[in-house]
Parts: structure tokens; sequence; C-alpha cells
């Protein structure tokens, strides 16, 4: 009776000391998404150096204390009761970035040439090679290559860009007449290990004599770019940078230093966090005004772009003690908080989304923020339709789809499917999304969001293995890469089944119909290689080259070539395509498979090009360490274009008959 009697005591101070703070919260009180500028450097240290001087944040927490400490210690107590323990919850790490509809920059080449895979029309993206039809643009170690393909039987390097020996080319962007390179390179302050983003604009009117029109340098990592209509904007995220008790704040523009003003700056109350993410835009039609640069004091881990908004994604998985909401604590229900407050016990995966607006003159604003529970894979999880956000997230409910509007107010949102399972792809295509989620079998979930207020599941298809990538092939089909996989029963000695898991046993693309979008089918499918088949095209849908007027998909695959066991150094690229046959497995070190494919026949193997065979044989054996860096593949009219740090080659796109190709010392 006695402790009961303590218990109401403290329960009533509690309340007490509730009332009498509540009017010095209300008074303190700002709107924590409200975008601030930094006012001072000694502020902006601050941050960096984690100090926290927010008076409502601390009230709160002092506040909320007894709150977290009875929730926590019930959590613990019950912490393996949900299975968003298990190891298969969480699934994949991110995927890198991009592709879908094709785009390309303005060119005087009357030709028909593929374009980089992206993911919105108009939203260009870089890439580590480009075309206009007369000219490729390729990587190749430190240095960008222009080759000239205007006659196919005569290719020839034009001009090699080598960029300084401290730089180290990532990624590329053609604009008209304007070659963009983006890069790495070590840092200048005073740690060497952390790296910078340099931007240069070459005018390549003359292709044997690139002239640098601009040059700038962010004190960032390079993050992601994209270009849209004449203007490019490149994002650099990572730490703030502490030299001499002072904020780095610098940027490099056409090797004269500059300081970005306080203002430019940018915060939010409710986020603590010594990151910054840096937007830069370049006007590419006037390269001589200054680049517009703003900072903001954000993480991310994921950027999607379409032409009227950035959407910039960071995801983190909650560990901190539960604190309940400031509104649970204005009222009845927050007054007795741990014992009647309805807790979510899974903490698990948070993703917060910043959304700017991409204004008429091209530069970039803040507009709003939200967050939302679970994760997504990659940028291909967001999509935006009439101003509206739809998002596929995952956590150890399932998977969902959830809508938001202009103001990333939630709007909608679907059942969570597939419980316990890992969403490895997803794909917005009008008003349907796809997904696929796995655990040892690979459902395909087709979704209706037409209507945006009560997303439906339609259907479902239950195949082996799993996709990493969905590509539309058209209205009524999709394609499917990723790996295929075999169930694998596991039993006592009894015999008795203990548990059922899944193997790997190489790589897959399939081809799906989904006219009947209840019940979608799998109409294809081939197997590519072994358990140790890998492609660049898993993470990376920039890798993939397809095209439904020519019937064609080709990507690139990598594989332990020892396999073939070749005795004579003289193997010739027919040959090689002969022992593929023969073996039906892709067991080459590195190659470009290139597949027919329709509706009527699905896939079929038309062969594999290779990259410089005999610098791989060692022994009287293919190295498979000795990679190639097969890059990317594209066509020009009838012919394909296989391009790597070490060649450029050519082949009819009929019969794959090698035309002409050259070396890239």
């Amino acid at each position: 009776m006695k402790k009961r009697k303590i218990s109401y005591i403290s329960l009533a101070i509690m309340v007490v000391v509730l009332i009498i703070v509540i009017s010095v919260i209300i008074c303190i009180s700002n709107d924590n998404s409200e975008l601030k500028s930094i006012k001072s450097e000694k502020q902006l240290l601050k941050i960096y150096q984690g100090e926290n001087n927010d008076l409502k944040e601390f009230v709160v927490k002092a506040i909320s204390m007894p709150f977290s400490f009875f929730v926590n210690e019930w959590n613990t107590k019950h912490a393996y009761d949900s299975d968003m323990y298990n190891s298969n919850s969480f699934g994949p790490l991110s995927l890198d970035t991009a592709s879908s509809s094709g785009s390309a920059s303005e060119t005087t080449s009357s030709k028909d040439y593929s374009k980089t895979n992206i993911q919105v029309e108009n939203v260009d993206e870089a890439d580590i090679t480009k075309t206009d039809g007369d000219y490729i643009y390729s990587i190749s170690e430190n240095n960008v290559i222009i080759t000239d393909v205007r006659d196919p039987g005569n290719i020839k390097i034009a001009k090699t860009i080598t960029e300084n020996d401290e730089s180290y080319p990532e990624d590329l962007i053609l604009y008209n007449d304007k070659l963009i390179t983006i890069s790495s390179t070590s840092s200048s302050s005073y740690n060497k290990y952390l790296s910078n983003t340099i931007v240069r604009v070459y005018d390549i009117t003359n292709k044997s004599n690139p002239l640098i029109l601009k040059e700038f340098e962010l004190i960032e990592p390079y993050y992601t770019s994209r270009c849209i209509g004449n203007k490019l904007y490149v994002i650099a995220s990572g730490r703030l940078r502490e030299n001499d008790d002072k904020i780095d704040t610098y940027y490099i523009e056409d090797n004269t230093r500059k300081e970005m003003q306080l203002g430019s700056i940018k915060y939010l109350d409710d986020i603590k966090t010594n990151k910054q993410t840096l937007i830069s835009t370049v006007n590419l039609d006037n390269i001589n005004e200054d680049i517009n640069l703003t900072s903001y004091l954000i993480d991310i881990s994921n950027a999607y772009v379409s032409e009227n908004n950035i959407y910039l994604v960071d995801e983190e998985y909650n560990y901190n003690d539960y604190v309940p909401p400031i509104s649970s604590l204005f009222t009845l229900k927050g007054a007795i908080g741990p014992f009647i407050y309805e807790y979510d016990e899974d903490r698990g995966y948070e993703t917060k989304i910043y959304k700017f607006s991409i204004l008429e003159d091209g530069n970039v604003r803040y507009d709003v923020n939200t967050n939302t529970k679970g994760k997504i894979i990659n940028q291909y999880s967001l999509d935006e339709s009439n101003a509206h956000l739809r998002i596929a997230l995952y956590d150890s409910d399932g998977s969902r789809i959830e809508i938001f509007d202009e103001k990333l107010n939630k709007i909608g949102e679907s059942e969570p499917v597939a419980k316990g399972e890992t969403m490895y792809s997803s794909r917005f295509i009008g008003d349907k999304v796809y997904f696929v989620t796995y655990k040892t079998m690979d459902p395909l979930f087709v979704v209706d969001i037409s209507d945006e207020t009560l997303p439906k599941v339609l259907g479902k298809l239950k195949i082996p293995g799993y996709s990493t990538y969905l590509h539309p092939y058209d209205d009524t089909h999709l394609i499917g890469i990723g790996m295929e996989t075999e169930e694998v029963v596991n039993r006592n000695s009894n015999g008795k089944v203990t548990s059922t898991t899944s193997r790997v046993i190489g790589m897959k693309m399939a081809l799906f119909d989904i006219s009947d979008v209840n019940n979608p089918r799998q109409i294809s499918s081939t197997v590519i290689g072994d358990r140790r088949t890998t492609s660049a095209i898993l993470t990376n849908p920039k890798a993939l080259l397809f095209s439904k007027e020519k019937s064609l998909i080709a990507i690139p695959v990598n594989n332990y070539s020892e396999d073939f066991g070749y005795t004579n150094l003289d193997q010739t690229y027919s040959t090689l395509i002969d022992s593929y046959k023969n073996y039906n497995k892709s067991r080459i070190s590195e190659g470009y498979v290139v597949y027919n494919i329709d509706i009527e026949n699905g896939f079929s193997l038309k062969g594999i090009i290779t990259h410089d065979i005999q610098n791989n044989i060692s022994n009287s054996s293919f190295s498979y360490y000795a990679s190639t860096k097969l890059l990317r593949g594209l066509y020009i009219d009838n012919n394909l274009y296989t391009v790597s740090e070490t060649a450029v080659k050519v082949n009819g796109l009929d019969d794959l008959e090698l035309i002409d190709e050259i070396k890239i010392e």
C-alpha cells in the first residue's frame, strides 16, 4: 500500500510539473521545419562540435525522461518478441543511382543512337560514357577519352583530356557543344583523405582541342548530378570541416577562392547534424555567370529529381531512447504517458524526405520535409506525378506504397504486404507500381495507385529468385534483372524439416506479361552463369542497353573465366562464343552479353563481346583478377560499340562481326 501511495504522489508531481512548464514551452516554441540561416561563424562552429543550446529541446527531454525510462525498461524485456530482429528483415544495402527513359543533349547528328538509361524523361543523368552519335566520350583512369566514330571502319581517338594526378573523373554530362566532367580530388585541407568535387565545363566545338570554359571546386565529396534544360545541378555531401577553430565555407571558382555567405548556409531546428549538403546550379548557356551555391545542414543517402523538384532522402535506424512527441505531452494522455501511452515498439528505420523546388530561373529553393517509417531501396523507390510524391518503402511489417501531396502531407497508403521479406526493386509506371520482395521466393506485386488516397495491391506472381532492377518493355510487359535462386530445405537427423533457405545459382533476366494486372505472368527467362556471376546492372541501371525497336538487350557480365580451361593462347572471339554456347554459361572474366528480345521468342543469346582477351591470359588460363573494366555498350545506327578503359570496339549489330577496334593506352 505504501508503494502504491508513493507512485500516486510521483504521478501527481509529474502532472504539476507538466502544467508549470507548458507555458514555458509555448513561449519558446517555434516551427522546427522552418529553414533558417546561419547567423555567425560561432554558431556554425557550435553545430559542428555538436553543442546544443536549444532550450525547448532541453525542457522536452527533461519532461519526457520518466516516460523514456518506463518505456525503455518495458522494451528491454520484450525486445525479442518482434520479428523486426530477424536478420533478413531489412535486406540489401542501398543501391547506387539511375535509369529508364532515354534522354540526351541536343545534337546536330542525324544518326540513330542510344542514350543513357535514365529515370525521368528530360532529366539527364551523368554517366561514365556518353555519345552524340559522332563521338564517344568515356573515362579511362584519370583521363577522359574523346573517340571519333564517324567512320565505323576507322575509329580513332580525337583527344585525350588528362586530369591532374590527384583528380579522378567519376561522371560525364554532355550538353550541346559542352562536355562536363565531374571529378573527385584529394582535399587541399588538412586531411588528405577527404575528397572534394571538381566540375569542369569544356567547349568541345573542336573535338581535338577542348577548351575549359568554367571550373569550380566544392569542399565536399561528390554525390550526384542532373542536367535539366540548360541548368546543371551538382550535389556534394559530407561532414563540415574545421580548420583552426573555423569551419571551411569556401569554394573555388575559376581559380578564385570565394567564401559562401553565412546566409547561404541553411539549417532546421529539428535536424541535429554536422553534415552538410551543397547544391550548386550552373547556367550552361551563360557560362560566365557565377555558380549559385547553397549549403543545407542535412545528411543524405539518396536523391530523386523530377523536372520541377529535387527530393533528398536521409535514412537511419533509430537507436535513440524513445521520447514521446511534444503533442502527446499537452494532453491527459501525455500526462500519464507510461501508463496508457500507445508506444510503437518497432522503432526501426526512418526515412526523412527534403523537398526542393526548381524555380523558373533554374535556382533551387527549399520547401518542406517529412518523416516516414521504413526505408527505400534507391532512387527508383520514388516517383513524382502531378506534383505528388509516390514512394515505395519496406520495414519489418512488410512493403507498402505511400503518397504525399505537394506539401508532403501523406494522402494515401497501401496495406503492407510480404511481412518479413525484403523489397529488392520497385518501379513506378503510370498509375501502377511494381515491386519485388524476397525471402526464399520472388513475389512480383502490382499496386494500383490511380486512387491516390487508397493504393491497392492488385496481384502478385511468386517465382524463384529476385529482381534488383525492373525496366518497362512496353505498356503491358516488364523486364526484371536480378539473381536466380533455388530453395533449400534443411532437415535434422530424423528427416524433419527444420527450416527453408535459398541460394543463388546465377544471374537472371525475366520478361513479365502485366496486361492482366491481377495475374502477372513470367513468359520468358534466361539464367546467366552461376552463383559467382555478377554485373554492374545489379546496382547501376545505367549499365543497361535496351531497345525495343531493335529487339536488343545487353549487359556487362563478370565471372571466373578460368573455368573455360583454355590451353590455346590464340583463342579468338568466335571460339569464345562457341565455348559459351557449348557450356551454356557466361564463364568469362568480363564480357558484354548481347541478346535479342521480343514477346514471341523471349530472350535469345546473340553472343558475347570481350576486350583484351590476350591480356587476361596467364599460365594458359584466364585470370579473373586481370579485369579489363568493361564500362558500357551503346549503338549508333546499326553498329554496337563497347567501351572499356582499355579499348573501344565496334561490331555489327546484326551479326556481332568485328568491324574495328582501337586501344586506349
